[in-house]
């Protein structure tokens, strides 16, 4: 028996809840469609999928009738004396997205309307104003996109509004928000990029929080550049306000995946307090006379390599074949490649790296080292390798994140000649290179286990 005859038996269809048992386990969830018509898919109330095998159904039965997601009707904005405005440009991602019940997909197909109308509190922190950039995903990001909100923000900041709100998907924020400062050179006003890990429509959705804690720094705060305001932890006390350049998204779906590396967040601010508590005393101000300046060009032949176990010359070799103009070069712990020959087995491969990096840089190429161990700094002195690179001309990324450095790199020699670019990408621009890294605890919160007895450490 198909799934159609086994939801017509049953009398069950699409959009009905359903309690389903499976040997010891017991689901309880929404019917949605399945593309094999042997699995029985569940929406659970967690917001994730559930797929039964028909034949491992020891009982069903219908407990609810459920209720497809619609559109709310879009709620007229009125404008409120004494409160300042605030913009919101929407890219797309989990933020403006829902669950399509139907489906039982994530979704992203909101009006700029539609978030004001999920979230009528932003009417009682700022005047709104709402507008479509774009509609997609992180993951298809490019730099020509950075450019175009760049322009959009330049455009909201000549309007004379307090500060502008990017919706972003989570996946490439922390990357978006690091181009995006290098874009905007001078920023008289608080910009903050904002997502959300869950979608809105879901219990659990950070959305509401992560929008309205911004939205409250920007109109109670002094604070004027880029910056991510996301999940302080994995509660709903606080929201972080986080360096743009040193931030990382370190987990796939917690609420506080957002982490600054090598640095420490900028201000806290309270979801229901809405109090702002600054981290930091050393951040830009807002300068009402001050004026936006906006270098939105990004040389689009800049690459990122991560290196592993294993590599081939031919991996390094790619990027002169097809004229790159720089590389940043995802490096092992201080900042190191293959390279090196020390036995027959590596002879083969190895011998070729160097001379391939090498052959890059006398195309003309840039090179700057990163490392991917994240914390830290990179340190190319202490190993003959580290100092072998550096003869080759491969350039020290200092404690720059791999993405950062690569938006940088790319951002520098589309702006400025390659001999300026060079001198510059180890120089601190945008708060994304620290004088000196101190030892940090690093890492998620969580409740740690006790120490066996004698364990001295």
């Amino acid at each position: 028996m198909d799934l159609e005859g086994f939801l017509r038996k049953n009398k069950l269809r699409e959009g009905n809840i359903a309690e389903v048992k499976r040997g010891n386990t017991t689901l309880r969830g929404t019917i949605v469609p399945s593309k094999d018509p042997a699995i029985l898919v569940l929406k659970l109330d967690s917001g994730y999928n559930a797929g039964i095998k028909l034949g491992e159904i020891s009982e069903i039965k219908k407990t609810g009738e459920g209720k497809r997601v619609g559109k709310a009707r879009a709620a007229s904005l009125k404008k409120r004396a004494g409160l300042p405005t605030v913009s919101i440009l929407h890219t797309g991602g989990t933020i403006v997205s829902r669950v399509d019940y139907r489906t039982g997909a994530v979704y992203s197909s909101f009006e700029p309307a539609d978030l004001l109308t999920m979230f009528p509190e932003l009417n009682e922190i700022a005047n709104l104003d709402s507008r479509l950039l774009a509609n997609m995903w992180s993951d298809d990001l490019r730099f020509e996109h950075i450019g175009l909100i760049a322009k959009a923000v330049e455009r909201e900041a000549k309007k004379g509004v307090a500060g502008v709100i990017i919706a972003v998907g989570t996946d490439n924020l922390a990357v978006a928000a690091a181009a995006l400062a290098f874009a905007i050179e001078k920023c008289p006003i608080p910009v903050l990029l904002v997502g959300a890990q869950r979608s809105s429509d879901r219990g659990s959705s950070d959305a509401a929080m992560n929008l309205i804690c911004a939205a409250s720094f920007i109109t109670k705060s002094d604070f004027a550049g880029v910056a991510i305001c996301m999940h302080h932890s994995s509660s709903d006390g606080k929201c972080a306000i986080l360096p743009a350049c040193k931030t990382r998204k370190l987990h796939t779906s917690r609420r506080d995946a957002f982490r600054p590396v090598n640095d420490e967040a900028i201000a806290l601010v309270g979801y229901n307090s809405k109090e702002i508590k600054f981290l930091k005393k050393d951040y830009a101000r807002k300068d009402k006379k001050g004026k936006i300046v906006v270098k939105p060009n990004f040389e689009g032949r800049v690459a990122l390599l991560k290196i592993s176990i294993n590599m081939f010359p031919e991996q390094f070799e790619f990027f002169s074949r097809n004229k790159f103009k720089g590389l940043v070069i995802e490096g092992t712990g201080l900042g190191h490649t293959p390279g090196h020959c020390p036995d027959e087995i590596t002879k083969k491969e190895h011998k070729e790296i160097f001379p391939a990096i090498k052959k890059f840089i006398q195309h003309g190429g840039v090179a700057v080292m990163t490392s991917q161990c994240l914390f830290g700094r990179v340190q190319m002195h202490v190993y003959d390798k580290g100092t072998d690179l550096m003869n080759l001309d491969v350039i020290p990324g200092e404690d720059m994140l791999p993405e950062t450095a690569f938006v940088k790199l790319a951002w520098l020699l589309g702006n400025y000649s390659k001999e300026e670019a060079k001198k510059l990408i180890g120089k601190n621009l945008r708060g994304e290179i620290k004088p000196r890294t101190e030892i940090e605890e690093f890492g998620f919160e969580e409740k740690q286990a006790s120490k066996p007895k004698g364990c001295s450490h």
